[in-house]
C-alpha cells in the first residue's frame, strides 16, 4: 500500500472543505492509505493542481460558484490525461442525473454525511490505487 493518498477538494466554501476533511479523518477506511488534502477554491487552482500531478481522487462541490463542480468535472474528464476519479458533492438527490452528465464516478449529497462520504471516497481510492498498481 502506498504511504499516502492525495485528495483534491474543490469548493468556494471553507465550511464544505472542512466537512470533507472531518468526514475523511486520517483515512476513510482501514484498507486505504492515510489521506493528504490539496484544497482549491477556484477552477484555475484545480487545473494547476491536476497539471502538477499526484492527485488520487477529486472531491468537487457541485454548488460552487461561478464554476460549479459538475462543469469542472466534465471539463477535467475531457482535458486531463488519466484523470483521477471524481466524487461530486450535490445539493439535492434529484441532481444525481447531473453527476452522471458530468461523468463523475460517484456523488453524495450536501451537507456531507460522514459515513456515506467516507465509504464513497474509500471506494474511489481503492479503484484508483489498484488501477495504478496494475
Amino acid at each position: 500500500m502506498q504511504s499516502s493518498a492525495t485528495v483534491l477538494v474543490y469548493s468556494d466554501d471553507a465550511n464544505t472543505r472542512e466537512q470533507v476533511r472531518l468526514a475523511t479523518g486520517r483515512r476513510p477506511a482501514a484498507d486505504v492509505p492515510p489521506v493528504r488534502f490539496v484544497e482549491c477554491a477556484t477552477m484555475p487552482a484545480v487545473l494547476k493542481a491536476l497539471d502538477e500531478g499526484g492527485i488520487d481522487v477529486c472531491v468537487l462541490d457541485g454548488e460552487t460558484v461561478p464554476a460549479g463542480g459538475m462543469g469542472v468535472c466534465r471539463q477535467i474528464k475531457d482535458e486531463i490525461f488519466d484523470c483521477p476519479p471524481v466524487l461530486l458533492l450535490i445539493g439535492r438527490p434529484q441532481d444525481a442525473w447531473l453527476a452522471t452528465w458530468s461523468r463523475a464516478e460517484a456523488a453524495v449529497t450536501l451537507p456531507v454525511e460522514p459515513v456515506e462520504f467516507a465509504e464513497a471516497l474509500a471506494s474511489l481510492l481503492r479503484r484508483r490505487l489498484s488501477h495504478h498498481a496494475a
